[in-house]
C-alpha cells in the first residue's frame, strides 16, 4: 500500500505543555479551553462554522512515537487490542477530539474540554452532528462500566517512547 501524506491545516493550543497528568479524553477536560489557529490558506473554510455548539477535531499525535499492537490503556488493568482502545501510540497516530465551540475570531476557534498536548497539529475539522455522529451504542465492550472514568483520570507514563 502506498504511504500518504498529510499537511495540517492549522495548531491546536492547550493549557497542557506536557503529556503527565493532561486529560484523557474531552470528558475529562472540562473548563480546559484552548485555541485553534486555522492557516490563513484555509480560513475561508471555516465560514459558517460558528452554526454548530460543537467540532470534530482530527489531528496528529505528535508526541508519540511507536505502538504495540497490545496496550493497557487508561481506562483499565487489563491488556486489550490496539484497535479496541484509544491509545495515542498507533500505526498512523492520529486522534479525534469532539469538543465544544465557544466562539470564532477570524481564522481563531475557541474551544472548550480541549485534551491534547499544546502545539498539536491539525489535520482537518468537521461539525459534529448528533444525527450522524451519535448513534445509539449497544455495546462499548470492556469499557462497559469504565468510561466514565475518564472524568477523573489524567495521563501518565503508560504512552510515552
Amino acid at each position: 500500500m502506498d504511504r500518504l501524506a498529510f499537511t495540517p491545516i492549522g495548531v491546536i493550543h492547550t493549557p497542557y505543555q506536557h503529556l503527565q497528568d493532561m486529560p484523557i479524553q474531552p470528558a475529562g477536560a472540562k473548563g480546559a479551553v484552548g485555541t485553534i489557529v486555522v492557516e490563513e490558506a484555509y480560513a475561508e473554510g471555516l465560514a459558517d462554522i460558528e452554526g454548530f455548539s460543537h467540532l470534530i477535531l482530527l489531528y496528529f499525535f505528535h508526541a508519540s512515537k511507536g505502538y504495540e499492537l497490545k496496550v493497557k490503556p487508561f481506562l483499565d488493568d487489563q491488556i486489550h487490542g490496539l484497535f479496541a482502545t484509544r491509545a495515542p501510540r498507533r500505526p498512523n497516530p492520529i486522534g479525534l477530539s469532539i469538543v465544544p465551540l465557544l466562539r470564532r475570531e477570524k481564522n481563531i476557534l475557541h474551544v472548550d474540554c480541549i485534551d491534547v498536548l499544546d502545539g498539536t497539529p491539525l489535520l482537518d475539522i468537521k461539525p459534529f452532528v448528533p444525527e450522524f455522529d451519535a448513534p445509539a451504542a449497544t455495546a462499548t465492550g470492556w469499557l462497559e462500566g469504565k468510561a466514565n472514568l475518564a472524568r477523573r483520570l489524567r495521563s501518565d507514563e503508560r504512552f510515552r517512547e
